[in-house]
């Protein structure tokens, strides 16, 4: 071992406690607990401490962890050894950095920047609140970024080095945030993944992204794959919530609550922040836009993982460029319940924190309870969300009395040929047809169509007086839906645009970080998925030939811009299948762009995203028709019968389809039809299947 220097700063401490801990800061050279242990036996043995064992034991912890009893600071730095490198985010600790250097901007560079930003702006106006974790959290602006600060300066101080991977297998909470954005204030990237995946697929992303560390959500998503993952190289492990207690094993791993990391992170900054040279002990170096931030494996996984690439540059588009879909202002409330790992949920939240938004964490079972209390402006969420909303006050119209049931529909029915017609007047109907109407066509079909819809406006208001005003108050979301990641049916779209819902649909793919398209709250084309975002490009090639094909004709969606990843993690051959020379992703979409009108009814939505489906979802039969099944799932999911549908049938002669039945519903239209008794509890197989038939030939 080469020469070792001791330096103690804290002698009061040391005098005061009487105690034999040490606290090791990242201005060490020292760069993991097993460090540590090789430096400690280097010490004792040269200093002959006599209760040895117990010095080092008191070092790791009872489970692997650093005593927090801390009595003096020790600094080991070989004196032949280059000094540790401390890769920080320019912006959010240039505190570090003295005033007069080049360096400083408060330009963004890396995503972690955006919290000192939002912390001078916003201070101490309330950032998250996270009801359902035990401890409850509300986090103030200020607080949100000392916390995210003191916990990348934890993880600093317990090993993690630059461009390590550090895997975050948690689920959606405050917690989350803070160990995602203080693992990439530290220059590591991380490697998210929820709790729902199984075992075999979480040691296979940890194992592919060559992940060092590890971050996990709580003592029992940890008991349940320590078996597994305690025989793998890790570093240390983080529990976000709960407590060492409840492990049900140790395992040979230092492991650490998420408040011992806080706390490691906050001793080793206040050191920091009153030493006179701050890069006394390392030398700092600013993440760089064009560093990775993070890898985000696609589906599929257990097949053939594919780790997207995503780099600071590609986030912070998203955070640049959102505002033009979800225009957010300081105080207004979000709803989060999406998986974080998730792009969609991921880029939003980072780009709405930047607004001074209040962010309120919920679940699939407090969703409806949480939307009533709460009463948010935005929710950012998935197309099932929307259905199921939907689906929610179908049924509360269908179990209300006839009267009601009745006054309800026939609204609902009259609002939905009112926005028909405004459509048609305000120039947002979908179209292929490259010819534009003559001018003389386009006015009289405004004229004829503005007049209707003057008609039925009364109605419509009337409607929302007296039935869509109770759909609101349940509802919140008073500013817009925002629906990606999915397809969006379009019975859907169109029924919450009748009650004065705003839901903007938008398009995305994790390989482009995620949004690249969108529809806007001045020119939202139910039916599409907008006009492509700031700086993003669009083409439509055909699958065969690769030309690039006119608008209104559909083929294979190209995207290309900034947030377009880096490609697949250690995947060189994927990569080139899916993004060429040029910078073009081939999305694996189908769809078409819309032709430029100047007069029409279509005259509004020229440059918009129309997508069909997925190029690979295609079936054909034996019999050579294509078939794209999206449609034909999209109308059987109307009846309230059907809850899931696959359609299949690829090389058969005709299509069939596999349905997850809504068997609660299902009973009650038996039962309408007298096909079971009134006090049957349940349909034999033979009775739902002619039921789920008839429903298809229905829709």
């Amino acid at each position: 071992m080469n020469p070792v220097s001791i330096v103690s700063v804290s002698a009061s401490a040391w005098v005061n406690q009487m105690a034999t801990t040490i606290f090791l800061t990242p201005n060490s050279i020292l760069r993991n607990s097993f460090d540590c242990g090789h430096a400690l036996q280097f010490l004792c043995s040269n200093h002959k401490f006599r209760s040895r064992q117990i010095f080092l034991r008191k070092c790791y912890g009872s489970r692997g962890g650093f005593s927090l009893n801390r009595g003096f600071l020790l600094f080991c730095q070989s004196k032949t050894e280059e000094m540790q490198i401390r890769r920080y985010s320019p912006f959010l600790e240039s505190v570090l950095l003295d005033a007069n250097d080049a360096s400083v901007s408060d330009e963004w560079r890396a995503v972690p920047d955006i919290w000192r930003s939002s912390a001078e702006k916003y201070g101490d106006r309330v950032a998250l609140v996270d009801p359902y974790h035990d401890p409850p959290s509300n986090l103030t602006y200020k607080e949100l970024e000392q916390e995210i600060l003191d916990f990348s300066e934890g993880l600093r101080v317990v090993g993690v080095k630059p461009e390590e991977k550090i895997a975050l297998f948690a689920d959606n909470s405050c917690r989350w945030l803070v160990a995602d954005q203080g693992i990439m204030a530290t220059g590591a990237i991380n490697v998210a993944r929820g709790s729902r995946s199984s075992v075999e697929e979480l040691s296979q992303i940890y194992n592919h992204s060559d992940s060092v560390a590890l971050a996990v959500d709580s003592p029992e998503l940890l008991n349940r794959f320590s078996e597994e993952f305690y025989s793998k190289p890790i570093k240390f492990i983080v529990l976000l919530w709960g407590e060492k207690s409840s492990l049900v094993s140790e395992g040979k791993v230092p492991i650490f609550n998420y408040k011992e990391i806080l706390d490691l992170g906050r001793d080793s900054r206040k050191i920091m922040l009153d030493s006179d040279d701050k890069q006394q002990y390392c030398l700092h170096e600013p993440i760089k836009p064009d560093d990775v931030a993070a890898l985000v494996y696609t589906s599929g996984t257990s097949g053939n993982p594919k780790g997207v690439i995503l780099t600071h540059r590609n986030l912070m588009h998203q955070i640049k460029n959102l505002s033009d879909i979800v225009p957010a202002v300081g105080g207004d409330k979000f709803l989060s319940m999406l998986p974080p790992w998730h792009c969609y949920e991921r880029a939003c939240e980072y780009f709405a924190f930047t607004c001074g938004i209040e962010q309120f964490y919920t679940n699939v079972r407090k969703l409806k309870d949480d939307l009533r209390q709460y009463q948010p402006n935005y929710v950012i969420s998935v197309p099932l969300v929307y259905e199921t909303l939907y689906s929610g006050i179908q049924k509360q119209i269908s179990s209300s009395s006839t009267v009601l049931k009745f006054v309800a529909l026939t609204f609902i029915r009259i609002s939905l040929a009112y926005m028909e017609f405004k459509r048609i007047y305000e120039g947002t109907c979908l179209t292929r047809n490259q010819k534009q109407p003559p001018y003389l066509v386009s006015i009289s079909d405004w004229l004829w169509a503005r007049v209707i819809a003057a008609l039925l406006w009364p109605l419509h208001v009337l409607g929302k007086i007296l039935v869509y005003r109770n759909i609101h108050s349940a509802l919140g979301i008073s500013k817009a839906g925002i629906s990606g990641g999915g397809c969006l049916p379009s019975h859907v779209d169109k029924f919450f645009e009748a009650i004065d819902v705003k839901l903007l649909n938008g398009y995305g793919l994790t390989e482009t970080s995620p949004v690249v398209a969108a529809r806007r709250p001045n020119c939202n084309v139910v039916g599409s998925v907008g006009h492509p975002i700031r700086h993003i490009e669009f083409k439509v090639v055909d699958s065969e030939t690769s030309e690039v094909l006119p608008p209104g004709l559909s083929g294979i969606l190209k995207v290309r811009g900034p947030p377009v990843m880096k490609g697949y993690y250690k995947n060189p051959g994927a990569t080139k299948h899916v993004l060429d020379d040029d910078g073009w992703l081939n999305t694996g979409d189908i769809g078409w762009i819309a032709p430029h009108h100047s007069t029409g009814r279509s005259r509004r939505c020229g440059g918009v995203v129309v997508l069909e489906g997925r190029a690979k979802d295609t079936i054909v039969l034996s019999t050579g028709e294509n078939i794209e099944p999206a449609e034909l799932e999209e109308a059987a999911l109307r009846s309230s019968l059907i809850q899931q549908i696959v359609v299949i049938g690829q090389d058969q002669r005709r299509l069939g389809a596999i349905i997850v039945p809504n068997k609660e519903e299902a009973l009650i239209a038996a039962k309408k039809l007298s096909l079971v008794d009134i006090d049957a509890s349940d349909l034999s197989n033979d009775r739902m299947t002619n039921l789920l038939y008839e429903e298809l030939r229905k829709w």
